[in-house]
C-alpha cells in the first residue's frame, strides 16, 4: 500500500512546476500622475513588472527609467488600489503565440492578445522558430535596395508616386482628410503577400468603423491589424507600432512581400512624449523631448529590406500635420527619415476629390530607379500640365482665359478633364500598376513633345 501510494506521489510531482527558492519584491513609495517610483528591487529598463493593489490584484507595468535606486514605472493598464508600500514583483514575459498564415485575418492588441471574438491565438512551443523574436537592427551595408515596384492598387500613387519594394513612405495630412479610406485601399489592393496594419492612437470607435468598413472582409482576409486605441496607456501605444515592425519583419525574413501600414507616426510620437515628460525629460520643440525623434528614428530604420531575406518590407506611414501645418516637428523629421512624402489636400477634398493627393507637393525618391524611363517622362509630364492648368483656372469662368497664345497652357486646359479622371477613384475601384502604365500613356504619350 505505501509502495502503490509512493509511486502515486511521485508520478503526480512530476506535473509540477518547481517554484522559485526565493521572491524579491520593490516596494511603492510613490504615485505621480502617470509615474510609479518604486524601491527596494532590481529593476531593469523595459523588463515587465507587477503591482500589488489594495484587493491583492496584481497590475501590469513596466520600467520607463531609474534615478539611483528608485525606479520610475508606468502602468499598462488602468489600476485603483494603489497603495504606498505595495509590493512591486519581477514577472517572466514569454510569448508564446504562434506567428504563421494563422494570425491572418485576426485583430490583436499591443500584447498579443486577440480582440476580435475569433478565440484564442494558436501557442507555439518554447523554443519554436515561429516565436516572435526582438529583431536585431539592420547593419546599412546589409540592407537590400530598392529596386522592384510595388502595386498599392491607387492609380494616382502607382503612375505618379510608384512605391517601391522595402520603401518607407510618409501619408501627410491634417484630420479628415482621407488618410484612413486611402490606407484601406491599399490594404485591399496591394499585391503584397501579408499587409500589417498599426492603428495607434485611433478613437476607439474608428477602429471598428475601419476594420468592419473601410477594410472588410476582403482586405482582412491577408492582413493583421494590430490596435492600440486612445485610450490605452502610452506604452501600450507604443507598443502596438513596434509590435507591428517586429510582425512585419518576421514575415519579411520568411521570404515573402509585407507592407505595413501604419496610422499614425505622429500618435506614435505623442505616445513617446509622453513617457519620456513622465520620467522628467524636458520638452525642446513644441513639448516633444529629445528622445522622441530619436525613437522615431529607430523605428523606421527598423522597416526596409534585408540581404539575408528574399522578402521585402514596405512601410506607408500616415503623419499628421496639425492644423495642416506642413512644419510641425514631427511632420518635418519624419519628412527628412522617410524616402518620399503623399500629401493630402483639404481643397481637393471639399471639392470631391479622391483621394485627395496634392500631386505638386508629393514625391516619391526611389520612382526614378524603380519606372522605366517612359513612364518618368509621361509622370512629369503630366505634373507640369496639371501645374500650368491650376495657373489660369480661376481666370476660365470670367472669361479671362484666351487660347491659342500659349501652346502648353492650350494643351493643359484642354487634357485637364481626362487628367482629373485619372487622379480620381472611387473607394470601391482597383487600379493595377500595368492597367494604371497604359492608362498614363494614352493620356500624356500622345501629345508629349
Amino acid at each position: 500500500m505505501n509502495n502503490t501510494l509512493s509511486q502515486a506521489v511521485l508520478s503526480a510531482t512530476k506535473y509540477l512546476a518547481t517554484p522559485p527558492l526565493v521572491q524579491s519584491y520593490g516596494r511603492l513609495v510613490r504615485v505621480n500622475g502617470m509615474t510609479l517610483t518604486a524601491v527596494g528591487g532590481q529593476f531593469l529598463m523595459a523588463k515587465k513588472y507587477q503591482v500589488e493593489g489594495i484587493d491583492g490584484a496584481w497590475n501590469d507595468a513596466q520600467v520607463i527609467g531609474f534615478d539611483d535606486s528608485k525606479a520610475f514605472l508606468m502602468l499598462l493598464n488602468k489600476a485603483d488600489g494603489l497603495y504606498a508600500g505595495a509590493r512591486v514583483r519581477a514577472v517572466a514575459e514569454s510569448q508564446m503565440v504562434k506567428v504563421d498564415s494563422s494570425l491572418l485575418g485576426r485583430v490583436i492588441d499591443a500584447q498579443m492578445q486577440p480582440i476580435d471574438d475569433l478565440g484564442a491565438l494558436v501557442k507555439a512551443p518554447l523554443g519554436s522558430d515561429c516565436i516572435l523574436k526582438k529583431q536585431a537592427s539592420l547593419n546599412p551595408l546589409q540592407r537590400k535596395g530598392v529596386s522592384e515596384p510595388l502595386d498599392v492598387g491607387v492609380r494616382t500613387i502607382n503612375g505618379l508616386f510608384t512605391v517601391g519594394k522595402g520603401q518607407r513612405l510618409g501619408l501627410f495630412a491634417g484630420s479628415g482628410v482621407g488618410k484612413s479610406k486611402l490606407l484601406a485601399m491599399m490594404t485591399r489592393f496591394t499585391s503584397a503577400d501579408v499587409v500589417i496594419v498599426a492603428l495607434v492612437g485611433e478613437r476607439g470607435w474608428e477602429v471598428k468603423e475601419f476594420i468592419e468598413q473601410s477594410l472588410g472582409p476582403e482586405g482582412l482576409k491577408k492582413a493583421i491589424v494590430i490596435a492600440s486605441p486612445a485610450d490605452d496607456s502610452p506604452l501600450l501605444r507604443a507598443k502596438a507600432a513596434e509590435l507591428s515592425h517586429q510582425l512585419a519583419a518576421f514575415y519579411r525574413d520568411q521570404n515573402l512581400n509585407v507592407l505595413l501600414l501604419m496610422d499614425s507616426l505622429t500618435r506614435y510620437a505623442q505616445a513617446q512624449r509622453e513617457i519620456g515628460l513622465a520620467v522628467g525629460e524636458l520638452p525642446v520643440a513644441k513639448g516633444y523631448p529629445p528622445s522622441v525623434f530619436s525613437k522615431l528614428t529607430q523605428l523606421v530604420e527598423s522597416s526596409g529590406n534585408s540581404e539575408r531575406s528574399h522578402g521585402s518590407m514596405t512601410a506607408i506611414y500616415t503623419v499628421l500635420a496639425e492644423g495642416d501645418d506642413q512644419q510641425d516637428p514631427i511632420a518635418d523629421n519624419a519628412r527628412a527619415i522617410l524616402d518620399g512624402h503623399i500629401v493630402l489636400d483639404r481643397s481637393l477634398a471639399e471639392k470631391g476629390h479622391y483621394p485627395a493627393i496634392n500631386i505638386g507637393a508629393s514625391i516619391s525618391r526611389v520612382m526614378p530607379n524603380i519606372v522605366s524611363a517612359e513612364q518618368l517622362a509621361f509622370c512629369y509630364k503630366l505634373k507640369k500640365l496639371y501645374s500650368r492648368y491650376l495657373q489660369v483656372h480661376e481666370l476660365i469662368p470670367l472669361g479671362a482665359y484666351q487660347a491659342g497664345k500659349d501652346t502648353e497652357l492650350d494643351l493643359a486646359v484642354q487634357l485637364y478633364p481626362e487628367i482629373e479622371s485619372f487622379l480620381c477613384q472611387a473607394l470601391s475601384e482597383k487600379a493595377d500598376f500595368e492597367v494604371t502604365q497604359q492608362k498614363l500613356s494614352q493620356l500624356i504619350g500622345k501629345h508629349r513633345a
